[in-house]
């Protein structure tokens, strides 16, 4: 999404819209990148009331000025409650800026576009800013120190400071982990996960019915405490 920069004709009622009309996303690599690091990243803070996590919500930072604004792909608010928006406008949500930002990259993006976006991310107090183009596997990290997004080093793999989630670029892929290790996966991979776990378990109880029966055929009380 671009950013739009500017203020409201004066005298006008301010309308602060909830979409800048462009699409989410322009290809399916960059959708599912975009919905898997929102999925996983609202799945660490489930338990945490005061984490707000969206994708593609446009954040207005300033009260009155419906034009200065973006949406990322992704954003993290800590401090915040979470709930549904139509847009995240900061004077609504005690000043609070989102701490971190994600922009999956497409081929429709150009420098021009990023370099606004990240002035804008600097500008208004963003703490962490990460980019990933998933067609060429470059990926960077920007995190706030004296007052200004900098380059981060992830050489050897990269720790968000704020969301403690792993970043490790290999020559085919970016792999994110949760904190405890596991891996984020996709829509599709949790469903795939999820399955085999109902299956482990329905084979467990199969097995325990079957040497229940078993038991009993021997004359043993299986549900006996020895």
């Amino acid at each position: 999404m671009y950013t739009i920069t500017g203020t409201a004709p004066p005298g006008e009622a301010v309308v602060y819209p909830d979409s800048d009309g462009k699409p989410m996303a322009d290809n399916t690599k960059q959708y599912r990148w975009i919905t898997t690091l929102q999925g996983n990243l609202d799945l660490l803070f489930a338990d945490d009331p005061a984490v707000f996590v969206a994708g593609d919500l446009l954040w207005y930072p300033v009260e009155g000025d419906n034009r200065t604004r973006i949406a990322p792909d992704v954003l993290v608010a800590f401090g915040r409650p979470k709930g549904d928006r139509g847009s995240y406008r900061q004077w609504e949500e005690g000043g609070i800026a989102p701490q971190v930002a994600f922009e999956i990259l497409s081929p429709g993006n150009r420098m021009q576009e990023m370099a606004q976006k990240f002035d804008f991310y600097d500008r208004f107090g963003v703490d962490e800013y990460y980019i990933y183009n998933p067609d060429t596997f470059d990926f960077s990290a920007w995190v706030r120190r004296d007052g200004r997004l900098r380059a981060a080093d992830f050489t050897d793999g990269y720790v968000s400071p704020r969301l403690g989630v792993r970043f490790e670029l290999s020559e085919e892929e970016l792999a994110v982990y949760y904190p405890d290790g596991r891996r984020f996966l996709s829509f599709v991979e949790l469903g795939e996960a999820r399955q085999a776990a109902e299956r482990r378990a329905d084979d467990a109880e199969q097995r325990a019915h079957r040497l229940a029966a078993r038991q009993r055929e021997l004359g043993i009380d299986p549900d006996k405490e020895n």
